[in-house]
């Protein structure tokens, strides 16, 4: 998956500057669109050095209360308590309230922050969203994948926080739990967000040519009143956060949940025909801008393609058991897995219970101490996370380099096009500089109409040659 995600950003770029020449905007740079005159109605229109540091403090100040300080992952594990399925479905419930909460407020702190020109502001907005939206969607299965019930502790010395037992994985261990929560919460969110994209703007349609109907009365209208009647076209920014979020969770979390592409796929085969629907059906004809990339996003995807390798390295090396498996056939040399769950398992201190046969899952003996497999095991996987993200690492930086960004036959047309354009400029530079000559003789001081003009003689060599003048 990781070489997939590298692969098709790599093709993506391909793909991006066949469009862009086909658009005609390759050399397109955007007109940097001033903001100066929306900040006449802000209280803190002037901007200097003081309020611009305390903007910014604020603002990162609130960035990492929302990432590490949310009750969101405390919320969700404690309902993870009742039971994995109605923990995650209370779970997926807070995700899409507190996504609206986060939206609202990376707008306002983007206001706050004042930039000068409309793309800055585009770009900060676009990171403090996905900022946001990351740490709403993923915080708790990061949290299932790498945290919950690594600090649980051993009988007669468990951990607490606040007072309460940290709480440890099901008897068939995190990864299933991990495997359920993705199921619900990336299954859930594209079955509502699909649903909303076909209700919400019909609904807005319905209401607005109703408002309308009352104004007019039952005249009859015309084509263009009839498409006024339409709902106002929103932009793009809602599909590309889905898109995005939808890459993250199909790379980020495979080892875990490897149908997640699957169901992507059936997503995007039902999205995209639910969003023709909406923008020929229910939506006003948009407004077309050029532009020569998808902008911030595709930093956010190469930036999520790489952290998808260390993710998944963790998760095969601390949350499944394949490298425990593998330690145990290599260090008492079998074939198969029996008794690699006596392997697994400590022996409960005795002043814990009186039961000798009481055991729990780890690498202790009977006092508490970890064992010598423990810090075998410990230094295979990092020895495993290592290996696996040099060697992909490696491939990717191989793939970045063999496929070039623009193809070899878009090269071609562009220098032909290119070399045309010289072509038609060299054929037609006399007539260009006579027209510019006859424009200006009349009134220049120096230039008599009986005097002779010295002339450019253009010498036009072979074909292969460059043009001399």
């Amino acid at each position: 998956m990781s070489f997939w995600a590298v692969t098709f950003l790599e093709f993506w770029k391909r793909k991006m500057a066949t469009l862009a020449h086909h658009w005609d905007c390759m050399d397109f740079h955007e007109e940097e669109v001033s903001r100066l005159l929306l900040f006449s109605s802000h209280p803190y229109s002037i901007k200097t050095p003081q309020t611009c540091f305390l903007f910014c403090f604020i603002n990162m100040y609130i960035i990492y209360v929302m990432m590490f300080h949310t009750g969101n992952p405390v919320l969700r594990t404690q309902a993870g308590n009742i039971a994995t399925i109605s923990g995650s479905l209370v779970n997926l419930g807070l995700i899409l309230l507190m996504g609206q909460v986060y939206t609202a407020l990376a707008e306002q702190l983007t206001k706050w922050e004042m930039h000068r020109t409309q793309t800055e502001y585009e770009d900060a907005f676009t990171f403090k969203v996905f900022v946001f939206q990351f740490v709403n969607f993923y915080s708790s299965p990061f949290y299932v994948a790498f945290f919950k019930g690594r600090y649980v502790g051993y009988p007669s010395n468990y951990g607490t926080l606040l007072g309460m037992r940290n709480e440890d994985c099901g008897p068939g261990g995190c990864l299933i739990e991990l495997a359920e929560q993705l199921f619900i919460i990336m299954v859930g969110k594209q079955l509502i967000g699909n649903v909303q994209e076909f209700v919400i703007p019909y609904v807005k349609s319905w209401q607005q040519k109703r408002s309308l109907d009352k104004v007019r009365g039952g005249c009859v209208l015309h084509r263009w009143e009839e498409d006024y009647r339409l709902v106002e076209e929103e932009g793009l920014f809602d599909e590309y956060l889905e898109m995005v979020l939808q890459f993250g969770f199909i790379t980020i979390f495979v080892a875990a949940f490897p149908l997640a592409p699957l169901f992507a796929l059936l997503n995007n085969w039902a999205e995209v025909r639910l969003d023709a629907h909406k923008f020929v059906c229910e939506y006003r004809r948009p407004v077309a801008q050029r532009a020569q990339n998808i902008g911030a996003w595709f930093n956010i995807l190469e930036a999520l393609s790489h952290l998808s390798v260390i993710a998944n390295a963790f998760l095969i090396a601390f949350t499944s058991d394949f490298l425990s498996r593998l330690l145990y056939q290599y260090k008492f040399e079998k074939e198969d897995l029996s008794g690699f769950v006596n392997f697994t398992l400590a022996y409960a201190p005795l002043n814990y219970t009186q039961y000798p046969m009481c055991r729990y899952k780890a690498f202790r003996d009977d006092n508490g101490n970890y064992t010598l497999v423990y810090w075998e095991l410990l230094a295979v996987r990092f020895s495993f996370i290592i290996a696996f993200e040099h060697v992909v690492f490696f491939v990717l930086r191989a793939i970045d380099w063999i496929v070039p960004d623009v193809p070899e036959s878009l090269l071609v047309q562009i220098k032909r096009e290119r070399y045309l354009a010289k072509q038609a400029l060299a054929e037609h530079q006399d007539i260009l500089l006579g027209a510019g000559v006859r424009k200006t003789s009349p009134h220049h001081p120096h230039t008599s109409s009986s005097s002779p003009q010295p002339s450019r003689r253009r010498t036009r060599p072979s074909q292969d040659a460059p043009y001399r003048y």
